[in-house]
């Protein structure tokens, strides 16, 4: 570890995996803020992700289950990083990742926005770890693994 990143302060999140059945998902909004959010992903490859940056809550029942869906019924719990996404299943994860938050920087948008699929980033994508457009900016969405 670099000095650099000894300042940072690294939150796992679910690192038990106690919460994988209660169906939470997060914005982790890419920034410079010293707090460094990891989450396991890649199905049953079980990669460490990581990015720097705020986390905003989504809040709801079952909010993962199209995402889980998808990735472990539809892509049989494989990470799907460099894939090449058919144009239906691509689709589906546009819609999964389409949940509407509240932008936090901008505090004159007081409108929920929906998030939208990275398209730059579609290489990254991964179960557990999805590149979205915020009302911030770049971020990630993220929810528990299926290992």
């Amino acid at each position: 570890m670099t000095d650099a990143d000894s300042r940072k302060r690294y939150i796992f999140l679910d690192p038990d995996g106690t919460g994988s059945d209660q169906g939470w998902v997060f914005v982790i909004v890419a920034a410079s803020t010293g707090v460094v959010y990891q989450n396991q992903g890649g199905g049953i490859s079980c990669i460490q992700y990581e990015q720097e940056g705020y986390l905003i809550p989504v809040f709801g029942r079952g909010l993962d289950s199209e995402l889980k869906g998808l990735f472990t019924r539809e892509l049989k719990d494989q990470g799907t990083r460099l894939m090449d996404w058919p144009t239906d299943l691509l689709g589906q994860l546009r819609a999964a990742v389409a949940f509407y938050v509240y932008g936090s920087a901008n505090r004159d948008d007081l409108l929920p926005t929906p998030l939208a699929l990275d398209d730059s980033r579609l290489p990254e994508v991964a179960e557990g770890w999805v590149p979205v457009m915020t009302p911030d900016g770049p971020g990630i969405l993220v929810w528990a693994n299926s290992d």
